[in-house]
């Protein structure tokens, strides 16, 4: 299949398992979820970002990596670096941990606010996310993504192969509480 008719077919699968008169097939297809997962080629990650942002231009699109450099931000360098090495083997202490602030927070936060005013979110640049414990499936199995009006889009820079889906086409990944879009 050409590039152009595989772009093509991906986004119109996409349109379809986000279509209102398709909300109940998504749960059933996601196992009770509400998150399509939309699996592309890592080195294409702007030509899907960028023909997404066309076709959804009412969607908020929630960049990670820039949460990501939020997050730091509020630390400040040093506090983060030392906090960084003292959980450096426990990365999910440092980024999914209770504190008001953490990474997982903001991100869930984000796509809330998002739905509350009735957008659907599109969560972008999720390469950043490898190495900080946090993973799709704890965003997708959060009790308020389940609980969305509108479904939740991962745009997941990945490939499938025979032994299942790799994240950044190296890390094994969950396709549970998701409906793949590949």
């Amino acid at each position: 299949m050409s590039f152009q008719a595989e772009y093509k077919k991906k986004f119109d699968d996409l349109n379809t398992a986000v279509h209102i008169d398709y909300r109940t097939q998504l749960k059933r297809d996601a196992n009770g979820g509400n998150t399509v997962l939309f699996v592309y080629p890592p080195h294409e990650e702007n030509l899907y970002i960028n023909m997404a942002g066309n076709l959804y231009p009412d969607a908020c699109f929630i960049d990670v990596s820039r949460l990501f450099v939020d997050y730091i931000e509020s630390l400040g360098w040093d506090d983060f670096e030392d906090f960084y090495r003292a959980y450096e083997s426990t990365p999910d202490q440092v980024f999914k941990n209770d504190d008001e602030t953490s990474l997982f927070k903001s991100i869930i936060e984000k796509i809330q606010t998002a739905d509350s005013r009735g957008k659907m979110s599109f969560v972008i640049r999720t390469g950043v996310l490898h190495g900080t414990g946090i993973v799709n499936q704890h965003i997708m199995d959060d009790s308020r993504i389940l609980s969305l009006k509108q479904p939740l889009v991962f745009l997941y820079p990945a490939k499938i192969e025979k032994k299942g889906l790799l994240f950044l086409n190296f890390k094994p990944a969950s396709k549970y509480r998701c409906k793949l879009v590949a």
